[in-house]
């Protein structure tokens, strides 16, 4: 089978979006932007401790893991209070998108 064979049908982005319910894409959406979020505070949180002197950590690997933990559990920390908008622009982005998706199937 060649995927690149014009005398093949293609998926069309309606078809792709077409399974899913409107609730299970609200849902799906809504974790989306929480893991989006988590993610994108991890990165800058990340940055933001490179910039800053542990203290009594002797560098190496195990700081700069230890490091990437603590970056994770602040970004959760604070992706966890709904405080920055990062997720609810995101999820509401998102629906932006399968709406105007669901108009052109």
């Amino acid at each position: 089978m060649n995927p690149l064979d014009p005398s093949k049908p293609s998926l069309s982005a309606a078809s792709l979006n077409a399974p899913a319910a409107t609730g299970a894409k609200t849902q799906d959406a809504k974790e989306i932007a929480k893991n989006f979020e988590a993610t994108f505070l991890q990165q800058a949180v990340g940055e933001m401790m490179k910039t800053v002197k542990m203290g009594g950590l002797d560098g190496g690997h195990a700081e700069e893991m230890w490091k990437s933990f603590l970056a994770r559990g602040i970004a959760d920390e604070i992706a966890a209070s709904g405080r920055t908008g990062i997720a609810q622009s995101v999820e509401r982005m998102i629906g932006v998108y399968n709406s105007n998706g669901d108009d052109h199937g």
